[in-house]
């Protein structure tokens, strides 16, 4: 999908957004961060690079004026049109294949070199439209078996099989997908690491685009947690967990400033490659009016928690805390707000029959999606976060800002946020987090210190107008200062200075 709106003046950049899974078809904390940064910025022309899980998702968010186009790069829905490669192309596409594949299996021997250049030659057999078609070729998945099967290759211990070569050449096609996408012209931003770095490396590689780098959570880490469970043996999570660690090197390595929502994911940058100069901090903000006190508390003790249903909040940790918490205090209640996206509906029955074994059925209410967050905030005397991964988690500083205290896992920038605010407690130890809940529920002056103490934090150190405010000079900072050459996408003309429609301007 490709949309085009409007007819901007000129502004002070360019910027292209690149996403995963978030804004604009999604909620979530990092599309209220770009929401909040996109209408903060009616100086500067967005473009959004969205990639989806079929491409038919609509928008979840109204985009403002500041947003002239949308695209959305499906990558599991369908197939995309294109052609097997043959003959003279047929063996330098392979080639470039096998290159991939070797720095891939092959870490530690100086061969992982090899990932930047096959990836940029595999882009050019993607603007040739040959890339999908040539990975679910036969010849393709022979390749990976015969390197599998090559001496010295590191591969895991579990011998690879011919199922294992076709389910690791379909994931790597489908990973591939987004370098077809339209380029980034002006700034490229990607707001996560990963795969929505891959249009934006790509259009540096070629056009010096300058890539700007957000991580809110640690890509690289969040696909080494969700592959305990994943469903693949291990020579294919191997494969594509190498494919992830050169990827996460690549951006690190190529982009013009990296801004991490914590000091957290500095040491993870740093690990994988970044230059520590090119590392900037930039918290997540709020406004502290439209999170004000929240009032009074309920008369009933009550923990409250927000946030999507997902395994990476560990709702089963909290779900195990509370059935220790309602030992001490029998009348304690949990409500959980937040909606169940496609896909964790197993993970939310799971949880709910968590509740009904530990005997809390009776006390735990799963209440959906609300219209307004601060309900949820004001619904508990202690709002809780049991996550295993974070960045800078937006429904804690909203938390904090609404004055309630907190008790959150050590996780991320969690620490960095809460700093003596609240009480932090080490991830997935129920006893932990039900004892420093117990101890806020029996303190009613240490909770009402600890909620004015978090407020204040919040308006000295994290509101939204300190975010604003970073973004707009970075952006101002990375804009080039000599046009390019303009380049036509989707009916709009792009220059790094002023965006012009042409005549065939519209909605496709």
């Amino acid at each position: 999908m490709h949309a085009v709106f409007g007819d901007p003046p000129s502004r002070i950049a360019q910027v292209t957004l690149l996403t995963e899974g978030t804004y604009p078809h999604a909620p979530g904390g990092v599309s209220v961060w770009c929401d909040q940064l996109v209408r903060a910025l009616p100086d500067v022309d967005f473009r959004v690079t969205a990639l989806t899980a079929t491409g038919l998702e609509q928008p979840v968010w109204e985009l403002p004026p500041q947003v002239r186009a949308l695209e959305a790069v499906p990558m599991w829905g369908g197939t995309p049109d294109g052609r097997k490669p043959r003959g003279r192309d047929r063996r330098a596409f392979l080639g470039a294949w096998e290159r991939l594949l070797t720095a891939l299996l092959a870490e530690g021997s100086g061969a992982d070199e090899l990932f930047g250049p096959a990836l940029y030659e595999l882009a050019g057999w993607a603007d040739a439209g040959v890339l999908p078609a040539g990975l679910r070729s036969e010849a393709a998945v022979r390749t990976l078996v015969g390197l599998w099967r090559r001496p010295g290759t590191d591969v895991a211990a579990a011998r690879p099989t011919q199922h294992d070569a076709l389910t690791g050449t379909d994931l790597l096609e489908h990973a591939l997908r987004p370098l077809a996408a339209t380029a980034p012209t002006g700034v490229a931003h990607a707001v996560s690491g990963g795969l929505a770095t891959l249009p934006g490396l790509l259009a540096h590689h070629r056009e010096e685009v300058p890539l700007l780098l957000t991580e809110h959570g640690v890509y690289q880490r969040e696909r080494y947690l969700g592959s305990r469970t994943g469903p693949h043996r291990w020579p294919v999570k191997s494969l594509i967990l190498h494919f992830f660690r050169l990827l996460a090197r690549e951006g690190y390595r190529h982009s013009a400033l990296i801004t991490p929502g914590n000091r957290y994911n500095r040491r993870w940058e740093e690990h994988g490659g970044a230059d520590a100069d090119r590392i900037r901090t930039v918290y997540n903000g709020v406004d502290p009016g439209a999170f004000p006190p929240a009032g009074p508390e309920p008369e009933v003790p009550t923990l409250s928690w927000a946030g999507r249903i997902d395994p990476i909040k560990d709702l089963e940790t909290l779900i195990r805390a509370f059935a220790l918490v309602r030992e001490e205090i029998p009348a304690a209640r949990l409500r959980i707000f937040g909606g169940t996206p496609r896909g964790g509906e197993e993970y939310r029955a799971r949880c709910e029959a968590l509740a009904a074994t530990v005997g809390a059925a009776d006390a735990v209410r799963f209440e959906g999606r609300v219209d307004d967050i601060r309900t949820a905030y004001a619904a508990g005397q202690v709002v809780m976060l049991s996550s295993i991964s974070e960045g800078f988690p937006f429904t804690l500083i909203e938390a904090m800002s609404c004055g309630r205290c907190t008790v959150s896992t050590d996780v991320g920038g969690v620490r960095e946020a809460v700093g003596d605010t609240g009480l932090v407690v080490p991830p997935r130890d129920p006893a932990a987090m039900a004892a420093a809940t117990v101890a806020l529920l029996r303190d009613p002056a240490r909770r009402a210190s600890l909620g004015e103490a978090a407020r204040l934090r919040v308006i000295d150190q994290f509101t939204l107008r300190q975010t604003i405010d970073a973004f707009r000079t970075i952006y101002t900072d990375l804009s080039p200062s000599e046009p390019r050459t303009a380049q036509q996408y989707g009916g709009v003309t792009w220059t790094s200075r002023v965006w012009r429609p042409t005549p065939t301007e519209g909605t496709a």
